[in-house]
């Protein structure tokens, strides 16, 4: 099992203390593109998920360990909600990554009332810098 999960204030604390911790952004090109990105520095796109399939990427693991990250590296890892990234969190954790945290409510959050994103939770909703193209 991962660490545990972090709201995104929580998360951007830990990403501002630790130089060395990255966020691992597991959404697919399109939600890059078209929803927005969170605008830090150590920020790793890595679908967990392939477009348009939404098959699982199973070279998610052996990819991120290209990046030659420390096995003990605090890593944050977001999408949409919170699902994805939670999968992805502890597929690493099994790979022996030893500080992976799921960002609880992800980039956009719950649906709201409505059925609507951006409004309940997640990176946008709690104000924390983000970019879209």
């Amino acid at each position: 099992m991962y660490k545990g999960d972090l709201d995104p204030h929580e998360t951007f604390q830990r990403l501002q203390a630790d130089p060395n911790a990255v966020l691992v952004d597991v959404r697919t090109q399109p939600e890059w593109a078209y929803v927005g990105l969170p605008a830090i520095e150590r920020l790793i796109r890595l679908s967990w998920q392939e477009y348009p399939t939404m098959q699982v990427n199973e070279g998610f693991v052996s990819q991120m360990e290209e990046f030659g990250l420390a096995k003990d590296t605090q890593i944050f890892l977001i999408c949409r909600s919170g699902v994805r990234s939670a999968a992805a969190a502890t597929a690493l954790t099994a790979a022996g990554f030893e500080n992976c945290y799921n960002v609880a409510t992800g980039f956009e959050g719950d649906k709201d009332a409505d059925g609507h994103r951006g409004t309940v939770g997640g990176w946008k909703h709690a104000g924390l810098p983000w970019v879209q193209s």
